[in-house]
């Protein structure tokens, strides 16, 4: 396969040091349509950020999925902002939301970021990851369609009540793992959700993250604090030529790193990840 340059999306996130790993890899073969290989290249990635987690990449022409920690992969964390694509998707489908234009009035209280304290549209609501804005929509759509939905995508294991309806993605029992995001992930960009065709135009452009000749990304990133406990995500998949690769990183600081590099390591780690994937040619 054709190696591909993520150095401009790299250079974009932040400035890392340079990495020389071992470029061995373990495979096993778990059943009959799809194997995991280990990547301990990943896992250097991983130190050099100074955080401890998963990355895990899918590439669905060879049915591989590559990782660093199965067993971190396969464990379920709260989805934190990644529920925004679900939460996007149930508010288009049920007319809470009417399209990325739909306008959200802010109601002039002091909000976690000043960034969050304007009007904006729902396009910039979910590139800004306004939990505000989205716990509107999660309110709207109610208990009772909000778990009808998330059953029906197969959504992890999500746990809602008419108590926790604006919150159950960022504390509490909701869990979903690495393995299912991508999942759900795969589900939605193959029209595998029986969602109508306008919403899954819309969320396609909304999702879009960086565009250049070389790949498009889409995605979303997530962080949840529950007891000081710190965990994020980032999620979703690169189209390059006809071919996707579909990938969800869940990561936690060391007790060494600066908290101001978390945000920006979520997507650095994942990023090198895939520049190993697209352009070892496996």
């Amino acid at each position: 396969m054709k190696y591909i340059q993520l150095v401009p999306l790299l250079f974009i996130i932040c400035s890392c040091a340079d990495e020389n790993p071992q470029t061995q890899t373990t495979e096993v073969v778990t059943t009959s349509e799809s194997k995991e290989v280990v990547k301990p290249e990943f896992q250097a990635f991983i130190d050099s950020a100074k955080v401890a987690g998963a990355i895990l990449i899918y590439d669905p022409q060879q049915k591989v999925y590559y990782s660093n920690d199965f067993n971190w992969a396969k464990q379920g964390q709260l989805p934190a902002s990644t529920f925004k694509i679900p939460n996007s998707i149930i508010g288009l489908e049920t007319g809470v939301v009417k399209n990325d234009s739909t306008l959200f009035k802010w109601d002039g209280k002091k909000r976690y970021l000043s960034v969050w304290e304007r009007d904006m549209i729902f396009r910039d609501a979910f590139h800004l990851s306004c939990v505000p804005c989205y716990q509107e929509i999660a309110r709207n759509i109610g208990t009772q369609r909000m778990k009808e939905y998330v059953k029906k995508f197969d959504y992890g294991n999500v746990v809602v009540d008419s108590a926790t309806i604006d919150q159950f993605w960022l504390e509490g029992n909701s869990k979903i793992s690495p393995f299912q995001q991508i999942a759900f992930l795969q589900r939605f960009y193959t029209s595998k959700l029986s969602i109508s065709e306008r919403t899954y135009q819309i969320m396609k452009r909304l999702m879009v993250m960086d565009k250049n000749d070389a790949y498009q990304l889409s995605g979303k990133t997530g962080w949840s604090i529950v007891d000081g406990h710190n965990n994020g995500w980032f999620v979703g998949y690169m189209e390059q030529g006809d071919q996707v690769y579909y990938f969800a990183t869940n990561v936690e600081p060391l007790a060494d790193m600066n908290m101001d590099d978390f945000p920006g390591a979520r997507k650095v780690v994942t990023m090198k990840g895939l520049e190993v994937v697209l352009g070892n040619g496996e």
